[in-house]
């Protein structure tokens, strides 16, 4: 059934580290073997052994309308046929970046990057030069890309100031970095008592990689009142929620403002792309304007441009979308909840828009510490392994959200769940 992909997998190990582009990949969390994948269509993926599975990943966010969407695709096909790449301004990106701002009454200008690692360093480094001052807070279990000053841990007690969590990483480059619990006011507010430097919060406000977790509505409050208590930026990292559980995000679901707001992924539809927005005063501190530097040959790259307008315009055209989606999100982990309920297994979930997330756990957790001590990682792995056998594709760690796509419908939903009582029944 894998055969092919466990010969790739091996083949892939002698030249990539690995074998892999991106550790999660790997199926460290789950076990088994990747399926290599060698096509999308629709709600589908296919694998080079001839596998299908419903894909409940959709390239961990972007495909908000499946593979090989048509209008998506033409319009990457008719760019693609004038150049891949200009290192020069295009009408693409005024476009691209028009349909952002109109869309957010406090935001007047994006700033287009490669990816969302790009956007949320670049957010950070704007923030300390719009402030002066160095100090940044984020949160336990929340990812903001791979950047030097994000790759910490939370040490002991209630607020301490992050030590590395990757090799590689130096002391000094995290040694400004405050790591707080998520979704604990208390242990904000001592964070700005322990600093009078504090430059900004960078927040997940709708967590995605500690599983499908969102921030109360009380503690984005306390979030938004510190920062303009101490004159601090708050950082909203929506490259995963941006547009994929509203038309405007977390803002249009929770109402919070941030005053940088960090894309990827969806905007890009699928092509590599992330961006920072913020109002044109905090905007013109950023080069060619303002002394804060940032570039990239790549960024505005024509086709993501293409692909990403095409999408938005498609969003801002139905946007009730987003209530259909989120029906289906419901009616899956709803249906998953009851067989879990009827085998005597505990299960939580959420879901918001288009995202969702479940945890095997009794009780549903509320921040990093919670998921790594309420949650039973094996039996997610069983699940996930048995459920791949199956033709099902789940993100492949209990950290990560799920996605439903437009092309998804409730006869396939319905599949999911026949397979997954089956395999419950077993957990």
């Amino acid at each position: 059934m894998f055969d092919k992909s466990i010969k790739a997998y091996e083949e892939a190990k002698a030249v990539i580290p690995g074998g892999v582009d991106s550790p999660v990949r790997a199926f460290k969390s789950v076990g088994g073997t990747p399926p290599f994948i060698d096509k999308g269509e629709g709600a589908y993926l296919f694998d080079i052994d001839g596998n299908r599975y419903l894909d409940f990943v959709q390239s961990w966010g972007p495909l908000i309308f499946g593979h090989c969407d048509s209008d998506i695709e033409d319009a990457v096909m008719q760019t693609v046929k004038k150049g891949l790449s200009f290192g020069a301004p295009s009408v693409l990106e005024t476009q691209l970046a028009s349909e952002i701002v109109e869309m957010y009454d406090h935001i007047d200008k994006v700033r287009f990057v490669s990816s969302g690692t790009e956007a949320t360093m670049s957010a950070i480094r704007l923030a300390r030069g719009v402030t002066g001052k160095t100090d940044i807070i984020k949160f336990e279990g929340c990812y903001h890309g791979h950047s030097d000053s994000l790759l910490v841990q939370a040490g002991s007690g209630l607020a301490t100031f992050g030590t590395p969590s990757s090799p590689g990483v130096p002391a000094d480059l995290t040694k400004h970095t405050i790591v707080c619990e998520y979704n604990n006011i208390e242990n904000l507010r001592k964070c700005f008592e322990d600093s009078n430097d504090i430059a900004c919060i960078i927040i997940e406000p709708i967590a995605g990689n500690m599983g499908f977790l969102p921030a109360t509505a009380e503690f984005l409050k306390e979030c938004r009142e510190l920062c303009d208590k101490n004159n601090a930026l708050l950082i909203l990292d929506e490259v995963m929620t941006g547009f994929r559980v509203s038309l405007t995000g977390a803002h249009g679901v929770i109402d919070i403002k941030g005053d940088i707001i960090t894309f990827g992924k969806v905007i890009g539809a699928g092509m590599p792309v992330g961006a920072f927005a913020s109002s044109k005063e905090i905007m013109s501190h950023l080069s060619p304007e303002g002394a804060v530097y940032q570039a990239g040959t790549l960024s505005g790259n024509p086709v993501a441009m293409a692909a990403g307008l095409v999408s938005l315009k498609k969003l801002k055209a139905n946007p009730a979308v987003y209530s259909e989606l989120n029906r289906k999100a419901k009616k899956l982990v709803e249906g998953l909840k009851e067989i879990a309920n009827r085998n005597s297994i505990g299960f939580q979930a959420t879901t918001i828009g288009s995202m969702f997330g479940f945890f095997f756990a009794d009780k549903q957790p509320t921040n990093f510490k919670e998921v790594s001590a309420f949650c039973d990682f094996d039996r997610f792995a069983k699940f996930h392994h048995e459920m791949i056998k199956k033709g099902f594709y789940f993100a492949c760690s209990q950290y990560e959200a799920g996605f439903i796509s437009t092309v998804m419908t409730d006869e396939m939903i319905d599949e999911c769940l026949t397979a997954a009582d089956e395999i419950m029944k077993n957990l």
